[in-house]
């Protein structure tokens, strides 16, 4: 299997990636949000967040893409976007975050707020089908873990966003491929 351009496996879950053509906001507190972390993972079940890894996985890449603009599509409780927050603090990048559901939506913003990103994420409790298409490009990554079914229909919404050498990664490409041939 493979997407597009190429195709990383990262831990149980796996990560999908499609690469196009080829300031600081002060400190983070690692420990804090490394702590916030794995209390997120014990207390916050059901979740379906990436694992560890693939967390990590996406900080490093914000981080040497030097993402200035960061496109999650399914917040979840914002486990995956403080991965990738961290890394655009660093940065001095923003995160766009979308989930449709109201409960999620206020958990990841509880979380955003407990480890000090607040001010870089921008979380919206919205339906993403409808408000991809108005995110205006260019970004330097977009992160989609949302409804399997609706993978390539996001895919075709940011692509032409997507910067040259930005990056495009896809959660649940091995565990859940049935559900998304046609993505993959």
């Amino acid at each position: 299997m493979h997407c597009l351009a190429c195709y990383v496996a990262i831990a149980s879950g796996a990560l999908c990636l499609s690469v196009r053509a080829q300031g600081q906001n002060g400190p983070v507190d690692n420990n804090r949000i490394q702590k916030h972390l794995r209390e997120m993972r014990a207390n916050e079940t059901g979740m379906m967040n990436v694992v560890p890894a693939e967390g990590e996985y996406l900080e490093r890449l914000a981080r040497k893409l030097k993402a200035k603009r960061v496109l999650e599509i399914g917040t979840s409780n914002g486990y995956s976007g403080i991965w990738m927050a961290s890394a655009l603090r660093e940065t001095g990048g923003k995160l766009i975050t979308l989930d449709i559901d109201e409960g999620r939506h206020s958990l990841a913003v509880k979380n955003f707020k407990a480890v000090g990103l607040e001010k870089i994420v921008d979380a919206r409790l919205t339906d993403a089908l409808k408000e991809a298409p108005e995110i205006e490009g260019p970004l330097d990554l977009v992160f989609i873990d949302a409804g399997k079914r609706d993978y390539i229909t996001y895919l075709r919404i940011v692509l032409p966003k997507v910067r040259p050498g930005g990056v495009i990664a896809a959660h649940n490409v091995t565990d859940l491929a049935d559900s998304m041939q046609d993505f993959l």
